[in-house]
């Protein structure tokens, strides 16, 4: 049985490896490549000229909007009370350095996230895909939690609507009942309040594998890292539909809140959250971190930012990427070993395990 499971993890990772050269098509054909800006903008989409000159785009899903490999997560600094002028500094450098995807939800910082995006977003609208989430699963609390985060974000739409961390098959049902959340999310989309829909998840790669089987979805934002493949891959276990399926793919939870970086040092374990607890640092760098995901067969990869240096030095990181080889992939993996619990604490963990 383990010799079958080490088989086919084999098998996947060249299959990935080999989709993701397929994925990025002619952005990376000379390594270091830009792409091209367009010669003419899709009106419908938010259009960013920066990003092109940036970094390398693909395509998002079947919506045909190119999105730039490395994008801006709400969380960090833009969910954190007290933020607001670093936090525009953040988001407003991120969209010139030609970030032209941006990541947030209802519930990050109890609305905090949406109302320092908002600020930017009542000028800034136009260059940048939105996407928020509604952490709510009946039909009533999601249409609550839309108009809050229309009004909080400043705008009139969002481009993708997501389902927040869906976690067990439980809450599917709720979803998919008859007054559950799918119906609010397409009811937005008739509406023009939301332009597409997507699903999240970081907890168990199956029940997100029944989602997209079960519904049409336009994206799905995943938790998967350099340490994923060692324990509920969603790598493994989830990637490969949702390719089939030509949903777009969305990374997340890349550096763990720092905790599965080299550079982070651990604060004292009674000042940590009990789940996110541990006495290690990590293993890996940031440019080991985003270089992995960006090998992956996603669109992007979005990440939670600190401050204004972090977004420069993520960007450079993302304008010099060249796809990694499965060698190069796999040493990357392998590092991440004595810390999977740190670098998967999103993850369903048994108790005691």
């Amino acid at each position: 049985m383990e010799k079958k499971n080490i088989n086919r993890r084999n098998f996947l990772g060249t299959s990935l490896a080999a989709a993701a050269a397929v994925t990025v098509g002619n952005s990376f054909a000379s390594g270091n490549s830009i792409n091209p800006v367009p010669v003419k903008k899709n009106d419908e989409h938010p259009f960013n000229e920066r990003t092109y000159g940036a970094m390398p785009t693909r395509s998002f899903g079947k919506t045909g909007y190119k999105v730039g490999i490395l994008s801006l997560g709400g969380q960090a600094t833009l969910e954190m009370k007290g933020t607001e002028a670093e936090s525009e500094k953040i988001i407003n450098r991120a969209i010139d350095l030609g970030v032209n995807y941006i990541d947030t939800a209802a519930s990050y910082g109890g609305g905090i996230s949406q109302l320092n995006i908002g600020r930017v977003m009542k000028t800034r609208r136009n260059e940048v895909w939105l996407s928020s989430k509604t952490h709510d699963r009946t039909y009533d609390g999601s249409m609550r939690l839309l108009e809050e985060s229309l009004k909080n974000l400043q705008t009139d739409h969002l481009d993708t609507w997501q389902l927040h961390n869906v976690q067990t098959k439980v809450e599917l049902d709720q979803i998919f009942a008859s007054d559950g959340a799918i119906k609010a999310m397409e009811k937005a989309k008739a509406e023009g309040m939301v332009r597409n829909i997507g699903i999240t998840g970081h907890f168990e790669p199956l029940v997100l594998l029944e989602a997209i089987k079960r519904y049409s979805f336009d994206s799905i934002l995943m938790a998967v890292n350099a340490a994923d493949v060692h324990y509920l891959s969603f790598k493994n276990y989830l990637i490969p539909e949702a390719q089939k399926r030509g949903i777009a793919i969305i990374g997340m939870k890349v550096a763990t809140r720092g905790r599965i970086l080299s550079t982070w040092t651990p604060p004292p374990l009674q000042e940590q959250p009990e789940r996110l607890r541990t006495p290690k640092s990590g293993t890996i760098t940031i440019k080991e971190a985003l270089s992995y995901n960006m090998s992956l067969p996603v669109s992007t990869t979005i990440i939670g930012i600190d401050n204004v240096a972090q977004i420069e030095e993520d960007v450079k990181i993302a304008s010099e990427f060249s796809p990694l080889c499965e060698a190069e992939m796999k040493e990357i993996e392998y590092k991440t070993l004595p810390i999977v619990r740190q670098g998967l604490y999103f993850r369903r963990w048994e108790l005691g395990v």
